[in-house]
């Protein structure tokens, strides 16, 4: 039977790809542990960040296993602290802050926020009350397909990420929950993953990035 070499480095690969001292001095919140919060939270457990806050009021349900890649040993449980048990599955030495609530404005954030809720005017009030107080900001947008993560910094972006805050009546139909599938909201946490590690390594970050699967497009800005 071989033996697991448990002494290596797991973080070894990724050595040259994100800075391991300039991660481990950030705190992450990650906002909205669906679909696409809880690929995120998975991921920056995975790449090490030290210190993870999830925030989401929300159950396990059984739709969320195809959708959103919990367990059936989750339903029923809060999605943060079945998500924070995942985390701590994956890198015991990972400090998980679960807070079942909404957001609210007397939470202090990490450095790095993921915003992940579905609704515009829920993002909107995250923004005014939290979002400049960030030093990374990314927000993940998904309805089928169709991904759309916008990125902004205390140095590039906050003013525009502003504007694409639009009234919720203007907003798609079907809010990012009404049509998801786990493959797309994988691939939206890695983009927000990777506009992460461009900013730990002090590379600019993309602004505004719409990948549509299904017709093989890609727009960048």
């Amino acid at each position: 039977m071989n033996t697991i070499n448990v002494t290596m480095d797991r973080f070894q690969r990724q050595s040259d790809l994100i800075p391991a001292g300039r991660l481990s001095q950030v705190s992450a919140t990650v906002i909205g542990v669906g679909a696409i919060g809880r690929q995120v939270a998975l991921q920056l457990a995975a790449i090490g960040t030290p210190r993870i806050q999830l925030i989401d009021f929300d159950t396990v349900e059984s739709t969320n296993i195809t959708t959103q890649g919990y367990r059936c040993q989750d339903l029923g449980q809060s999605k943060v602290e079945a998500t924070a048990q995942s985390i701590e599955e994956l890198d015991e030495s990972i400090q998980v802050t679960p807070i079942t609530d909404r957001f609210r404005t007397s939470v202090p954030i990490g450095q790095a926020v993921f915003c992940c809720v579905d609704s515009i005017s829920a993002r909107a009030a995250i923004w005014r009350s939290s979002g400049k107080q960030s030093e990374f900001w990314t927000d993940g947008r998904m309805l089928g397909e169709t991904i759309r993560i916008l990125t902004a910094t205390q140095h590039y972006g906050m003013k525009q990420y502003a504007e694409t805050l639009f009234p919720q009546s203007q907003a798609q139909t079907g809010s990012c929950t009404s049509r998801s599938t786990i493959y797309a909201a994988s691939i939206a946490a890695g983009l927000m993953a990777h506009q992460f590690a461009r900013w730990l390594r002090d590379i600019s970050i993309d602004f505004d990035m719409t990948l549509n699967l299904l017709a093989g497009e890609t727009a960048v800005n």
